[in-house]
């Protein structure tokens, strides 16, 4: 890239970061809030994780890309460019990073075993069980990323700042081999084995899926499951498979480019921020793709679920949505006039008559 396009690049950067944690920390939290507090048509297992997902992708909003890159790009000295902020702040962008691809492997991999036996579904459906999974596997994911607080060192470094030479405290990578293999065991931990889980038990969903609308017949599948069984499969394997798409496709290229930068360039001499070598720019392309993953999934939610999108609307227009009725004429008495017993003498006197377990029909 010549000096125009790399002072092209870095503006679009200045800019992207910032609109991420603008849009994105509003949408989760959001996301929050319509999950837990609206009906949109989830199970309650499947709301705690997507409502977990949703807070610990803000957590990696805040730390990665407001406290780290944006002020990266805005300010000389950020405040974590000393002790001993250098290292909390790697074990909190790990933790969260972490949290949030295992969350969605053991989301993932709960929905296939859910499937496939029946005593797992009466198990993994208690939300307690799945409060539980969920924060263990927060809890695991901080355990897991405390070594990552002394990959970094904070060390004076020259810089030239306009036309003068200063000396700076930086935090920048320990160039050490037990900082190498902990960011190999966190690439592989971060990237390539929830990636793979992903795409195999999706895979294996969709199979299991579309075998078991094969064991019976189109007249069986309309008694058992309505007319619409084929429509909610196809529904089903669309949420299934956007979800699954969207986390791969924004998460393999920062793997793919993190591995080449830690075999074919990890030495002391390289210029991480040169521009003119195309492994930056695209390693730098591939961490915007990966943390746009943490505010797609509002955008998801909109396009595959109609009745998310039905309480958004409800929400965004200050409609109350009106209360059911069934739960209203259930216990209540009615007074019905004109009914005789037929072996009693026929008088003029009403007969009251109680009516329960009532439904609504539409």
């Amino acid at each position: 890239m010549d000096g125009a396009s790399v002072n092209i690049f870095v503006i679009v950067q200045k800019i992207y970061y910032p609109f991420l944690c603008i849009v994105g920390i509003p949408a989760n939290l959001f996301t929050f809030y319509m999950i837990c507090f609206r009906k949109c048509g989830m199970s309650e297992t499947a709301g705690i994780y997507l409502s977990c997902l949703a807070i610990v992708d803000t957590f990696y909003l805040v730390w990665v890309i407001l406290v780290d890159l944006t002020l990266t790009f805005w300010l000389l000295q950020p405040f974590w460019h000393s002790h001993p902020w250098c290292g909390i702040l790697g074990f909190l962008q790990y933790g969260s990073l972490y949290s949030s691809c295992w969350i969605v492997v053991v989301f993932t991999i709960e929905r296939y075993l859910v499937l496939r036996s029946t005593g797992a579904k009466q198990h993994f459906s208690q939300a307690w069980v799945t409060k539980l999974i969920c924060l263990a596997v927060i809890l695991v994911s901080h355990l897991a990323s405390v070594p990552l607080a002394w990959i970094n060192i904070v060390s004076p470094v020259n810089l030239t700042v306009g036309r003068e030479n200063v000396t700076l405290p930086r935090c920048h990578y320990r160039n050490e081999t037990y900082s190498t293999v902990i960011v190999w065991i966190t690439t592989f931990l971060s990237g390539g084995i929830p990636i793979v889980l992903v795409i195999i038990f999706n895979y294996l969903i969709g199979y299991h899926l579309c075998r078991s609308t094969n064991l019976f017949t189109k007249e069986e599948l309309r008694i058992i499951h309505g007319r619409n069984t084929r429509g909610m499969l196809r529904r089903t394997i669309l949420l299934l498979g956007t979800v699954s798409v969207a986390f791969v496709v924004l998460s393999l290229p920062r793997f793919v480019t993190y591995c080449i930068l830690r075999t074919q360039y990890n030495n002391e001499n390289f210029n991480r921020n040169d521009y003119s070598i195309p492994i930056n720019v695209a390693g730098d392309l591939a961490n915007m793709l990966q943390n746009l993953n943490s505010t797609t999934n509002f955008l998801l939610y909109c396009m595959v679920s109609s009745r998310f999108r039905r309480e958004l609307l409800q929400v965004v227009t200050c409609n109350a949505k009106a209360r059911e009725l069934g739960s209203v004429l259930t216990h209540t008495t009615m007074k019905v006039y004109s009914i005789v017993d037929h072996k009693a003498p026929q008088t003029r006197g009403t007969v009251n008559v109680v009516l329960t377990n009532l439904k609504q029909t539409e």
